[in-house]
Order: C-alpha cells, then structure tokens, then sequence
C-alpha cells in the first residue's frame, strides 16, 4: 500500500501562484509515476500533470502548459505541482496519485493510490 498527503492548497487571486505538496509513504519502491488530477463538481476527474519516479519524463495537460510544473524530490518522497498564473478556471480539488504501472501515463484509470484531495480556489 501507498498513502499519500496532500497539502497547499488555499485562496488565491486570479494571476497569482499556489505549491502543491504530496507526500508518499509506504511501499513507495512501487510506485512508477506519480500525476496530479483535479475535479470540479459535476465533473470527471481530469489530468493535471505526471512525472516518472525515475527519471526525469514529464507531461502536462495543454491547459496548464507554461503556466504549471510538476516535480519531485525522491529522497523527501515528496511530489509538487507549481502552478503560476492561475486563473479562474483552475479552481478544483486537486488530487495526487500513484501509479504501478510501467511507463508515465495520463489516463486516471492507470493510478492505483489517490490522496484525499486539496482544495484550490482562485478569485476574479
């Protein structure tokens, strides 16, 4: 099992910048790749951002591109998400997950461990 711990989230004007934290525990020597995914209310839970655990291989979703970074620090087994120039639309619950499966993938449904979710509100 992997337990994850979100953290950072808040209220922030539109324009403004906003750190992720996940911290991971337990059987972190499984994991492959980690991503951040958000979710509005009404809505599917769609990608953010996802990075290798080793390795430096990231994706980001096009809507974030140039505004957001994901990173990690594998010795703090720590996973964070920058995001800068936030804007209105970016508000959601923000979720980190780890994946078991070989490789860096974007599709949710390829992520075995979810944090319980930190709320991201950003103001016009």
């Amino acid at each position: 099992q992997v337990q994850l711990v979100e953290s950072g989230g808040g209220l922030v004007q539109a324009g403004g910048s906003l750190s992720l934290s996940c911290v991971a525990s337990g059987r972190t020597f499984e994991i492959y790749s980690m991503g951040w995914f958000r979710q509005v209310p009404g809505k599917e839970r769609e990608f953010v951002a996802c990075i290798t655990w080793i390795g430096s291989s990231t994706k980001h979703a096009d809507s974030v591109k140039g505004r957001f970074t994901i990173s990690r620090d594998n010795a703090k087994n720590t996973l964070y998400l920058q995001m800068d120039s936030l804007k209105v639309d970016d508000t959601a619950v923000y979720y980190c997950a780890a994946s078991q499966t070989p490789g860096i993938t974007t599709n949710r449904e390829s992520y075995d461990y979810w944090g319980q979710g930190t709320q991201v509100t950003v103001s016009s």
